[in-house]
């Protein structure tokens, strides 16, 4: 079932919904348990400073939040433009299958298309998260042929 919602950029007044959806998304996907107020912090400064990200949230018909994204930028020196990561995803429960993460790329999608020196739109996904990738490849998106390594700091 495919229900039509809207999409709108986070308000400071979003800031503990989308870290209770960042928070749970952890869990769920890597079993992580992520202290609260860091993330609450970390979403805050995002909100507030737009070169660190941009985070969008999708709306039902009654103007609940039922889903978001955050957007994030990486230079390329390849390609002289900006690559635009998707992160931070994450729907309501009882409304996935229902086009939100659909809404929220198509959104996504269409403002990356209209800014100059975007040359493309990156994620990543947990290995094994199979639902996830049938849904990223329905919408167009194919394996970029890269692993991702990194190196914490404490």
């Amino acid at each position: 079932m495919t229900t039509t919602h809207t999409i709108r950029e986070a308000v400071a007044a979003d800031r503990d919904w989308l870290a209770e959806c960042a928070i749970a998304m952890a869990l769920e996907t890597e079993h992580r348990h992520l202290d609260a107020d860091t993330v609450r912090a970390g979403v805050a400064a995002g909100i507030a400073d737009s070169a660190k990200a941009r985070y969008f949230v999708a709306v039902d018909g009654n103007g609940a939040p039922v889903g978001t994204l955050m957007l994030t930028r990486e230079w390329s020196d390849w390609r002289n433009g900006d690559w635009w990561w998707i992160q931070s995803v994450y729907v309501v429960p009882a409304q996935r299958r229902r086009g939100v993460f659909a809404a929220l790329y198509r959104h996504a999608e269409t403002l990356a298309r209209a800014t100059t020196g975007v040359v493309g739109l990156r994620l990543y996904v947990e290995r094994g998260n199979d639902a996830a990738r049938r849904t990223y490849a329905a919408l167009g998106m194919v394996d970029a042929g890269y692993d991702i390594l990194e190196a914490e700091m404490p």
